[in-house]
């Protein structure tokens, strides 16, 4: 797989799968975007960081992460249950 450099944004790579060239926007993983409000009500469902994460498909860090940048900590969201 040795992906070449098209026009900058788009990548030509080789199918791991079938072996035919294909092209790619880019690569690595989106974005997650999971609103702050599935965060909280899984929190809640779960009553665990980690079995939030599994449920949202994200890691623990990334749950902490949405709460930082809401200015909520982890404590806040199990108070108001």
């Amino acid at each position: 797989m040795t992906p070449k450099n098209q026009d900058g944004k788009q990548m030509i790579i080789d199918c791991p799968k079938c072996g035919e060239k294909i092209v790619v926007n880019g690569l690595g993983r989106k974005p997650l975007n999971i609103p702050l409000k599935n965060v909280c009500d899984t929190l809640w469902a779960h009553g665990s960081v980690a079995g939030a994460a599994n449920e949202l498909g994200c890691s623990p860090g990334y749950i902490y992460k949405v709460l930082k940048d809401n200015g909520i900590s982890l404590r806040d969201v199990f108070k108001r249950g």
